[in-house]
């Protein structure tokens, strides 16, 4: 099974020596200043300089940087707090290509997955290289609103759903320029293998293995039953229209644009990935079956 799953990633063969970080911590939660400055006492430990963004400078009465700058000085991003930190650092990074991880202030999760306890052993194998990068597919969006464009990235997922709780939402798809589909129902999923056991496995698509090189399409509550989730390889580009109604496009459950009659959103995955850094003996499947209890 080893192999099967070393044959699948996408994993970088050249670790580069770490020596400045950039940390980020959850919002609204000015309690995990303790916790920071543990954090920082680990990567000072071992010659590792700490740099803390403003905004989480603010939150916890501390000087922090500019996020830009801080992006262009440091050689990795570390989030302090869930997988909602991670994601939000990821797509607000995602420009300057750095290597991020995350430390989770809290329970397990899918992407935020190394313990306060576990940070020490961490940081010095982090040291001698010893550590893997995880590429990750993200979603490319582009957003037409009358003559102006918007561009997106997304970790997980992108949403079009219903604008008002009391209609059902047209939705129309193309496929590479080519009419496939019109959803009808609550909105549609169309997720990036990372995303595919957030919002996608509720409303039943797939589980799909996160280093996999396509993304999924899960209609929400259809009106029909033979309206099906669907895995499409990463090399289509997807174009979605609202042509009876106003619509909501939900990035990442972070971020909401309206989308008026008749306008479109343009989906494809980003040429390049989000680089996750993890344990080397990090294993998918082993946190598959803690966060969705399989097997129990």
């Amino acid at each position: 099974m080893y192999n099967a799953i070393k044959q699948l990633k996408r994993v970088s063969l050249h670790n580069k020596i770490i020596k400045k970080i950039g940390v980020i911590l959850r919002p609204s939660t000015p309690e995990l200043k303790n916790t920071f400055h543990k954090l920082k006492e680990v990567f000072n430990k071992y010659d590792i300089d700490v740099y803390l963004d403003s905004a989480s400078g603010d939150m916890i009465e501390l000087v922090g940087m500019d996020f830009d700058l801080l992006c262009k000085r440091v050689d990795a991003l570390v989030t302090l707090g869930g997988d909602g930190t991670l994601i939000a650092t990821v797509r607000k990074s995602f420009d300057y290509d750095l290597p991020t991880f995350g430390v989770y202030a809290g329970n397990l999760g899918f992407l935020a997955d190394v313990s306060m306890d576990e940070l020490d052993e961490f940081v010095k194998n982090i040291t001698l290289k010893k550590y893997r990068i995880d590429e990750r597919a993200v979603l490319e969006i582009m957003i037409k609103i009358g003559s102006k464009q918007t561009k997106l990235y997304a970790f997980n997922d992108i949403v079009l759903t219903r604008h008002s709780v009391s209609n059902m939402i047209h939705i129309e798809t193309l496929i590479d320029g080519k009419s496939f589909n019109t959803y009808y129902g609550d909105g549609v999923i169309v997720s990036t293998p990372t995303g595919s056991t957030a919002y996608n496995i509720s409303a039943g698509g797939p589980v799909v293995f996160p280093l996999s090189n396509v993304f999924t399409l899960t209609p929400i509550c259809p009106h029909s039953l033979t309206q099906r989730p669907m895995v499409l390889p990463g090399t289509f580009s997807m174009e979605m229209k609202t042509p009876r109604a106003n619509a909501l496009v939900i990035v990442d459950g972070q971020d909401i644009h309206e989308l008026a009659q008749g306008e479109s959103v343009h989906i494809k995955l980003a040429e390049k990935r989000a680089n996750l850094i993890h344990r080397e003996e990090f294993n998918y499947f082993d946190v598959l079956k803690e966060k969705l209890s399989w097997g129990e």
